[in-house]
């Protein structure tokens, strides 16, 4: 590895409550921290924003540390040599509850494990940190990395902040994005409040409103037996009175202490290559998994999507000695990128239709195909390194094409044409589905109606086995399931709002899906990561086309995989959601989806004057919806888009509720339970 050094240290833990997972047999943790120091003078280094001024040791590298979590067989021999890494999340881990049905945060419980579908197939699974804004709290997933300096001192520069509440009453908030929900992010503070702009509207597009000198500090406020009580802090935003619900306030002003985080991602690229091909590290300790590696995958949801795909954009997947590290990817959701690799970092932003809407997160290129952007003349692709580009199975949702631009990763960013998915690219629509599930009862829901709960764990599941298929057997995969321009079956924001059957009680998203003009972010972006326009410029004229999901008689998409709750529906689910009075009326609600179900008879509807046909008009009895359902598993089954045992799963979901029933709630056959996190 050059002159590379890497330690790890670990302490084993119990994992999964001592359970033994079929053939594979027990597990075990290894929890700890692996240390790097690199040469900053590799050949061939992908580009680290401030690499150059990052500090060096007496060596002339630079150090760094990093989370690592390791999940493996007891017995190495019994699994199945492959690794499974996950790309975090902001500082979390979720694919053992995100694929194994589990629940809660604490590893070492059986109801984490679920049901072990991960430990059954036999994969090790491993987690690096590479965020570097985050707190460490010691159980999330972090990077311990240095912060640019020169002369010795930190560097100084102006940063843009947003800030959207739902809850009525916040008085204060931190100032930087995640530190005022609560998640462990580092703020950076304000310098010079005499510098610093604070202004207000109610929607993206709304004219910038200053917010008067008077009616805001640099503090925490809060109410303590029923008094306010306000503390002077650099790190968070008072606003006399609360901050309105829904609005979007933006602070620009100016901070020090800029993170190298591009050292993040090398991080992963040097703690995947020790432990696939590594014997010893840099202090002569073992290699935990040495000698049983034979393939290594990557997974990713949302935001960890995201950071997948810039991590093999960006050129990581490829060690010092040219070896691929990641041979397939199974990302779900998190269209577009991730800004991250650039001075004052801030990665865990991401653009919405109302939130944060000119956050450089989805920028050009967008699709895996090589094709030109239409207003800058360059030629990209997200997989551009034959050698090492992996096989990628990618899924996304109906609310994606709403709320986060994704039908650009399959068209044309000319005119919105289709394009030919690459060999090595599968990619599906799961219909229906939002981006963000929220449980029925949700304290948080500013819906203007029922949030669509569709969990999306059972599908994906599929889809790991297929990756593993096709990358150790050559095995193809089922084909891409998306929609289509030429079909008609991708079409425009208005003539879905056109399409969209007239139930009684819904108003539609006549805004329209999340817009994605091309913005200037001032001349040192691209060449130094250097963020100078702030407010960012949408160039005139230049806006990409846009389409999303059609859908049929019911409302309920037409394109991609029909899973039970579609093609036997007992309801209509959307992608969108609206919010309601009082929170930014009418504009999307965060990444989150809608339901409206079906009357449940033929009189009730006709009453309500809902034109969708009743639950008694489509199904002749509760034996009839489960032979619906079953037919329907049936042929998922076949086409290796469900997995048997989560077959016989949903329709003993069916069985166990009767649609027709006038006490039965309607809804998913498997729904999330709780609000996600991260």
């Amino acid at each position: 590895m050059a002159r590379n050094q890497i330690r790890l240290e670990f302490t084993r833990k119990a994992f999964g409550g001592d359970k033994s997972f079929g053939n594979t047999g027990a597990y075990e943790r290894l929890h700890g921290k692996v240390h790097f120091a690199i040469d900053p003078a590799e050949p061939k280094l992908p580009w680290i924003c401030d690499l150059d001024l990052a500090p060096r040791n007496a060596a002339g590298l630079v150090e760094f540390a990093a989370t690592l979590d390791i999940v493996k067989p007891v017995d190495l021999a019994k699994g199945n040599r492959r690794i499974l890494f996950e790309f975090s999340n902001r500082g979390g881990r979720s694919m053992i509850t995100g694929l194994n049905f589990g629940k809660g945060k604490n590893l070492a419980s059986a109801e984490h494990a679920g049901d072990g579908l991960l430990m059954r197939h036999g994969y090790t699974l491993v987690w690096c940190g590479w965020q570097g804004d985050l707190i460490d709290r010691g159980e999330n997933v972090v990077a311990y990395l240095p912060h640019a300096k020169k002369d010795g001192q930190h560097l100084r520069g102006r940063v843009r902040q947003e800030f959207s509440t739902i809850e009525p009453g916040i008085l204060s908030l931190g100032t930087s994005e995640g530190a005022e929900k609560g998640e462990d992010v580092e703020s950076y503070p304000v310098l010079d409040r005499a510098q610093c702009t604070l202004t207000l509207r109610e929607h993206e597009t709304d004219p910038r409103v200053p917010l008067p000198d008077a009616e805001w500090e640099l503090a925490q406020a809060k109410m303590v037996d029923g008094k306010l009580v306000v503390t002077p802090s650099q790190n968070h935003l008072y606003v006399k009175g609360g901050f309105k619900p829904g609005w979007l306030y933006e602070m620009i002003y100016e901070t020090e202490g800029s993170r190298v985080a591009g050292l993040g991602f090398l991080g992963i690229r040097d703690a995947l290559s020790f432990l696939r091909f590594g014997d010893k590290d840099s202090a002569g300790n073992a290699n935990p998994l040495s000698g049983f590696v034979d393939k290594a995958y990557g997974t990713g949801t949302s935001l960890s999507g995201r950071v997948a795909r810039e991590y093999i954009y960006a050129g990581w997947n490829e060690d010092v000695e040219g070896r691929k590290l990641l041979d397939a990817l199974q990302t779900h959701t998190g269209s577009g990128r991730l800004l991250y690799n650039n001075r004052f970092s801030q990665p865990g932003r991401y653009p919405r239709q109302h939130e944060e809407h000119s956050w450089p997160s989805e920028v050009y290129p967008f699709s895996f195909d090589r094709v030109p952007d239409p207003f800058t003349g360059k030629t990209d692709a997200l997989w551009k390194r034959p050698k090492t580009d992996p096989l990628v199975l990618h899924s996304h949702t109906e609310g994606d094409y709403w709320k986060r631009h994704v039908s650009l990763t399959h068209t044309d960013p000319r005119d919105g044409s289709d394009l030919e998915l690459p060999p090595n690219v599968r990619m599906y629509n799961f219909t229906a589905a939002p981006h963000m599930a929220r449980p029925v009862v949700d304290p948080e829901w500013i819906g203007q109606i029922a949030p669509n709960s569709i969990s999306a764990v059972t599908y994906r599941r599929a889809l790991i086995v297929a990756m593993d298929e096709w990358a150790s057997k050559g095995t193809l995969p089922p084909p891409s399931a998306i929609p289509r321009v030429s079909d008609g079956t991708l079409i425009k924001s208005s003539e879905y709002v056109a399409k969209y059957p007239r139930i009684p009680g819904v108003k539609l998203p006549v805004r329209g899906n999340s817009r994605l003009m091309r913005y200037d972010y001032g001349p040192e972006y691209e060449s130094k990561g250097i963020i100078g326009n702030l407010p960012p410029v949408a160039v005139p004229g230049q806006e990409y086309p846009l389409g999303v999901s059609s859908i049929d008689a019911d409302g309920n998409n037409v394109a991609g995989v029909r899973y039970p709750d579609v093609e036997v529906p007992l309801g209509t689910y959307n992608g969108w959601s609206l919010r309601k009075a009082g929170f930014s009326e009418g504009a999307e609600f965060w990444n989150t989806g809608s339901f409206v179900p079906f009357c449940k008879t033929r009189a009730e509807r006709e009453t309500k004057g809902d034109p969708r046909p009743s639950i008694e008009e489509r199904y002749k009895s509760h034996d009839d919806y489960v032979a619906k359902v079953q037919k329907c598993c049936d042929g998922l089954v076949k086409e290796r888009l469900l997995l048997d045992e989560d077959a016989k799963m949903l329709v003993e979901k069916a069985r166990g509720r009767n649609p027709l029933d006038p006490a039965t709630s309607l809804g998913p056959l498997v729904p999330v339970m709780v609000a996600p996190g991260g």
